[in-house]
């Protein structure tokens, strides 16, 4: 795990420290470390959370330190690895899981959530493929890259051993990578065909990589709801989150910061 961060509030949350949190709570809820809240992310997710030099930015960074401000609280960064975000959260690492993690049955029999966005999956290749799928059905018979923990893996091996099967168009041969830029990488290096990640991301990833990499989906697919993660128990977090997040609705700003990130509201 890489070493914690601070988002700095500098002036800006000074100034509205003594406005903003009179509509939420007087006193902030009780953290790992007090006068702070706690993020876990994967810092390697653009645009949901990554590094410009040693900042922190990104959607979720900007959803966090909202939210924390609202709270009394300054907003610090966890950097872990996707699939052991929730491992930390119980571990009382730190308190909450803002990083684009959707709402899945199997996670709320561990944590609760709290729905903060929607957002879908995007199917990217090289920009010399032969072979430019536009829908989930058209992988068949295709390598496909995915970073590990994600819900699709397993939406894939069905869909393999489903629709592929049955129409006899090919097995789907699923690739899991520590991360996104790994999987994005294999992509380029020809040990995929294809990259299945979250749409807002695959746009940003297809930027910068100078067009060798496009996407080829015209609408999202596998539709979901992102959630914020606490610790099953940790009521007045819950609470306070909950709280945190309708008053950064109601301001108008919240609507602001998903269209910058092309995400839609939960």
């Amino acid at each position: 795990m890489k070493s914690l961060k601070t988002l700095s509030l500098g002036g800006l949350g000074a100034l509205l420290l003594g406005t903003a949190l009179g509509a939420v709570a007087a006193d902030a809820p009780k953290t790992v470390t007090r006068g702070e809240l706690k993020v876990g992310m994967e810092i390697a997710y653009p645009p949901f959370e990554y590094y410009e030099g040693d900042k922190v930015v990104g959607f979720d960074p900007e959803v966090s330190a909202e939210l924390a401000q609202r709270m009394g609280l300054n907003a610090t960064f966890s950097d872990t690895r996707f699939p052991n975000l929730i491992l930390g959260l119980n571990a009382n690492r730190f308190d909450t899981i803002i990083s684009g993690m959707y709402i899945l049955p199997e996670r709320l029999q561990q944590v609760d959530a709290i729905p903060y966005a929607k957002t879908g999956a995007a199917i990217m290749v090289r920009a010399d493929a032969e072979r430019k799928p536009a829908t989930e059905q058209e992988l068949c018979g295709l390598a496909v890259g995915l970073q590990q923990g994600t819900s699709w893996i397993k939406k894939l091996n069905e869909l393999s051993a489903g629709y592929c099967a049955e129409e006899g168009k090919g097995a789907i041969t699923v690739n899991e990578y520590p991360t996104s830029s790994e999987t994005s990488q294999a992509l380029l290096s020809g040990h995929i065909q294809a990259h299945l990640e979250i749409a807002s991301a695959s746009q940003m990833m297809a930027e910068k990589s100078r067009g060798r990499i496009v996407v080829t989906t015209p609408a999202s697919i596998y539709p979901e709801t992102l959630g914020i993660y606490v610790k099953k128990g940790n009521t007045q977090l819950l609470d306070a989150l909950k709280a945190a997040l309708d008053d950064f609705k109601q301001s108008g700003d919240y609507q602001q910061l998903l269209a910058k990130y092309g995400l839609e509201e939960a």
